[in-house]
């Protein structure tokens, strides 16, 4: 797929997977535009996309913007559209976790990962899907996670979100797809990025104990596996082997699935019990 000229939205672009793949669609002949909410992290970023331009007259612009506010969200993306056109590509990777087993999180930490996960990605496809209508064409990518297929213990708050950012991925599809736009869903594994290192502080250790030999992918590895997706026109995109195994496992063996995860969970947390009752 030929991505030069292409312009390219992506939201959460200051930092981890976003900026990963910004600098790929960059190096790839396409113009950037990141969207973020810290001004700092965004002049920082925009720098390091520009140097991975293979032109200098590839455009790298940075938009402050909070994905949940949707009256932020209409009036800066809306601007953009103005200036710039429709964009041929919208990822919307602005993302939030914050684990915890459900009797211990806040209601406020379930409404704020709703917020940020799921109504940030309906936002920004609401704000620029009118002008990619009115051109025909255009691909929306949705960041979910293995998390928004298959329900990880700890992650109530997260799964739940991205569960949602699946089915809207899932029904928009099917109701673009006649119109010309092409939508696609990533359901990336652990990435080592500063999100990952947050939610370490928060998880359980049943959690800590589950993911102890799960393997960890950089953010320019699940890039390059989104880009390769996108060139395969693939709506699933499941970056690297793991994912891919546990997206399909599930999908065709789904009980079994569920009794696998089931028999980690509980292992895992009578172990963590048992530690702890003789360390006590």
């Amino acid at each position: 797929m030929d991505y030069s000229n292409s312009k390219v939205i992506i939201t959460g672009g200051s930092r981890g997977i976003g900026l990963a793949l910004a600098e790929e669609f960059v190096r790839l002949g396409a113009g950037i535009t990141i969207a973020a909410r810290d001004e700092t992290r965004i002049a920082k970023a925009v720098e390091s996309i520009q140097a991975c331009r293979v032109d200098t007259s590839q455009k790298v612009t940075g938009i402050p913007l909070d994905v949940t506010r949707m009256e932020d969200v209409q009036k800066k993306l809306g601007e953009w559209v103005v200036e710039n056109g429709a964009p041929e590509i919208l990822v919307n990777c602005a993302g939030f976790a914050h684990p915890g087993q459900v009797e211990d999180l806040a209601i406020d930490i379930f409404k704020r990962t709703m917020d940020v996960n799921y109504f940030g990605t309906v936002n920004c496809v609401k704000a620029v899907l009118p002008a990619m209508l009115a051109r025909g064409s255009g691909i929306i990518v949705n960041i979910s996670s293995v998390g928004g297929f298959l329900g990880i213990y700890g992650y109530t708050a997260y799964s739940g979100s991205k569960f949602a950012v699946t089915g809207f991925s899932d029904a928009l599809r099917n109701e673009l797809k006649p119109r010309g736009i092409r939508v696609s869903v990533v359901f990336p594994p652990d990435t080592d990025t500063e999100q990952l290192a947050y939610e370490s502080q928060f998880k359980p250790e049943v959690t800590r104990k589950i993911a102890g030999n799960a393997g960890l992918q950089t953010p320019q590895q699940v890039a390059r596996g989104i880009i390769s997706g996108l060139n395969k026109r693939q709506y699933v995109i499941t970056p690297g082997f793991e994912p891919t195994v546990i997206y399909w496992l599930h999908h065709f063996m789904g009980k079994l699935t569920f009794n696998i995860v089931d028999w980690m969970a509980v292992n895992a947390w009578k172990e963590v019990n048992r530690r702890n009752t003789t360390s006590n």
